[in-house]
């Protein structure tokens, strides 16, 4: 084993509920354990990343990862967690959903690499769901699990005691359909572990408990703690909506900003679960932080880490340099050449910005024109001097004078002019 999987796991914080014998299993032998991602989106956000990395440190401490993604469960909705019924979603949505998940968990786990008997895994369960009758399921499943057992769990009990609007049969078959998928790659693949958030704990308890029942078997649990911020607000919303795992669905300088904008408290805690930097190095960072808390550096390598990871080193690099912009006092034209528009609008969300013809930049025009008529950024041409004059004045981040002609040259990310008075005071021409 290339380290011990529950061990690295419990000193990061990332153990809520664990069924005993589990550590002594993946001690001994290499083993095969799986999570299941449900196709609610075409993408992935940063709220299933817990479980992306737990797949991954279950590959490099030795073990065989499954990642299942829910293309018959997907159909019927978990109601973990949740205290309302889910939309069911269109067939046509469905598979584009699944493609999209397939296509993002692909970027973190090998599933060509290894010995094929070892070999990462990433199946759907509606593969093997298809094709079951009501009559079937009901028959060769249903019988194994009581109705006071599924009653009994927290996601079911919840709701029928009043918590929400009630469960329809469909969501209060979902614990047997997950069950029925750990049974499954149990026959098939050898698949003794099933890993997932601490909501789950119920419906993959459902499933060892299928095995044990149905084919005398035994299977092993563990889940992880519902990642929260220390201020109680839910982890990975922004007033803007989810931080995705896509760069067309969240940009990388706004993944990178989420990160870097992290508070001490919540840093110490991330640094721990999204990286994979050993257990010297997050102590070490975390002390130089406490000296020195201004600086950021804890937040600075948590955004380091998890960007690259999830989208490379030369994006990186790239929302590095974006960032600097905000706090550089003069910005070079090299610089602009690599910003493109979408980034620069994050950057400057939120600033007062205008529409104007791109004609009028590309025919030229005198500076206190722009900045009044044109623009309305200025309330009048005698405001405009009166910058000028102080040498408060701005474009593109840069300090100009009196006889500054705004020109196509003055164009950045192929569509915007940045006008800026003193330090702050920012406002965004956008040419159509």
């Amino acid at each position: 084993m290339a380290y011990n999987f529950v061990e690295e796991l419990r000193w990061r914080g990332m153990i809520h509920d664990i069924m005993p014998e589990t550590e002594e299993l993946l001690k001994n032998e290499v083993v095969t354990g799986y999570i299941g991602f449900d196709p609610t989106a075409d993408s992935l956000h940063i709220g299933s990343m817990v479980q992306i990395i737990l797949l991954m440190h279950l590959q490099k401490s030795g073990h065989r990862p499954i990642a299942l993604v829910g293309g018959a469960t997907g159909m019927i909705g978990d109601p973990s967690g949740k205290s309302a019924e889910r939309n069911l979603l269109t067939q046509d949505i469905l598979d584009k959903n699944i493609q999209g998940v397939k296509k993002v968990l692909s970027r973190f786990i090998d599933f060509e690499g290894g010995e094929k008997e070892n070999r990462a895994l990433l199946v759907n369960n509606y593969d093997w769901m298809k094709d079951f009758s009501l009559i079937d399921f009901a028959r060769d499943i249903g019988k194994h699990i009581t109705v006071n057992y599924m009653m009994a769990k927290d996601s079911v009990k919840k709701r029928v005691a009043g918590e929400g609007e009630g469960m329809s049969f469909t969501e209060f078959t979902y614990q047997l359909f997950q069950g029925y998928d750990f049974l499954h790659l149990y026959e098939k693949e050898n698949c003794k572990l099933q890993i997932g958030g601490s909501d789950q704990w119920g419906n993959i308890t459902t499933g060892t408990e299928l095995i044990r029942r149905k084919v005398q078997g035994k299977a092993y649990a563990l889940t992880t703690p519902l990642i929260t911020k220390a201020d109680g607000t839910k982890f990975g919303k922004t007033e803007q909506g989810n931080i995705w795992l896509d760069a067309d669905k969240t940009s990388v300088y706004r993944f990178y900003q989420f990160w870097f904008n992290a508070t001490d408290e919540d840093a110490k805690n991330f640094i721990k679960v999204f990286t994979f930097l050993d257990k010297e190095t997050v102590e070490e960072l975390i002390k130089t932080h406490q000296e020195a808390p201004g600086r950021r550096q804890l937040q600075k390598k948590l955004a380091e880490e998890v960007t690259v990871m999830v989208h490379g080193r030369e994006a990186f690099d790239n929302a590095v340099e974006a960032s600097s912009i905000l706090f550089s006092k003069k910005v070079s034209p090299e610089q602009w050449s690599k910003m493109d528009a979408e980034t620069l609008l994050d950057i400057f969300e939120g600033v007062p910005q205008t529409e104007i013809d791109r004609s009028i930049v590309e025919e030229g025009q005198d500076i206190v024109t722009f900045c009044n008529e044109t623009t309305g950024f200025l309330k009048s041409n005698a405001e405009v001097r009166r910058a000028l004059k102080e040498n408060s004045l701005s474009v593109n981040k840069n300090k100009i004078d009196a006889d500054k002609m705004i020109t196509a040259d003055d164009i950045i990310a192929g569509s915007f002019v940045l006008l800026q008075r003193g330090k702050r005071s920012y406002f965004l021409v956008v040419l159509k």
